[in-house]
């Protein structure tokens, strides 16, 4: 693997499976020996993101990651917007965003910068292992690998303001480890999700609860939605939305998301 290029490995997934997690490990640290002059040599190493597979020893390398805006109805409303009215909306975050949040296991989640108002959303994710361009809603979950459970923290403040003066608001969405995120599940272990219940609770209180079954726009819908905007490729993950009752959590609370058919995450702020 020691010339393998992440493009490749990417690739390699939409053949039909993930990556070892060796072959990653040698995909982020190709470069250095290559003759001099060779087009093909890299200054530096950047090491690939990956999410650990459940019951695998492969990971699954990320390639972009996309979000949608207002998935449930209650939630849009209270964002302000009419969920009767507003077409499905996209945005990404970058591949550091992830933060893996391993089952079991309270992890640390660091309080970011610049933000005194820091929110929670729970979400269902899909995750792709092959994709396309302008793809049908009937042939969308033939691309999906798995499915994870992750949060889309938010630095409400900084999105507010932004939106407030018409400037994107990348700041308060597409920042370091703002994407926990539990283990891909295959499907075949696991079933596409159209229903189930989700949660989110703080401090073993809960704050978030709603069923799949009321996101305005299935699984299906966004990718095909999405496939007319963006070539998908394998590697991309979808955050699928969130349900109502967002709200902030400061330095100590612990958040704890749950979905049926998948483990739990759990999340202390630092």
């Amino acid at each position: 693997m020691s010339n393998i290029s992440r493009r490749t490995a990417l690739k390699a997934l939409g053949t039909g499976g993930a990556i070892s997690a060796a072959a990653l490990s040698g995909c982020a640290t190709v470069s250095a020996n290559h003759a001099p002059g060779n087009a093909t040599a890299m200054p530096f190493n950047v090491a690939a993101t990956t999410i650990p597979i459940h019951g695998s020893a492969e990971v699954f390398p990320v390639r972009r990651i996309y979000c949608i805006g207002r998935n449930y109805a209650a939630h849009a409303r209270e964002m302000g917007s009419d969920p009767t009215r507003e077409p499905p909306f996209f945005f990404q975050k970058p591949t550091d965003a992830i933060q893996y949040v391993a089952p079991g296991q309270t992890v640390n989640h660091p309080y970011p910068p610049l933000t005194k108002n820091y929110h929670y959303e729970i979400e269902l994710v899909a995750a792709l292992k092959s994709g396309g361009r302008n793809i049908s809603i009937d042939d969308a979950l033939k691309h999906v690998y798995g499915y994870a459970l992750g949060l889309d923290m938010t630095r409400r403040d900084l999105q507010r303001a932004m939106g407030d003066e018409k400037k994107p608001w990348e700041i308060g969405k597409s920042f370091d480890q703002s994407a926990p995120i539990g283990p891909i599940h295959r499907v075949g272990t696991v079933e596409h999700f159209s229903q189930g219940r989700i949660q989110l609770l703080v401090n073993g209180v809960v704050k978030q609860n709603a069923d799949l079954n009321q996101m305005i726009w299935s699984v299906a819908e966004q990718i095909s939605r999405l496939s007319a905007a963006f070539e998908l490729m394998a590697g991309d993950i979808i955050y699928s939305g969130t349900p109502e009752n967002v709200g902030p959590v400061v330095r100590g609370d612990v958040m704890v998301g749950k979905l049926a058919g998948l483990p739990d995450i759990s999340v202390k702020v630092v």
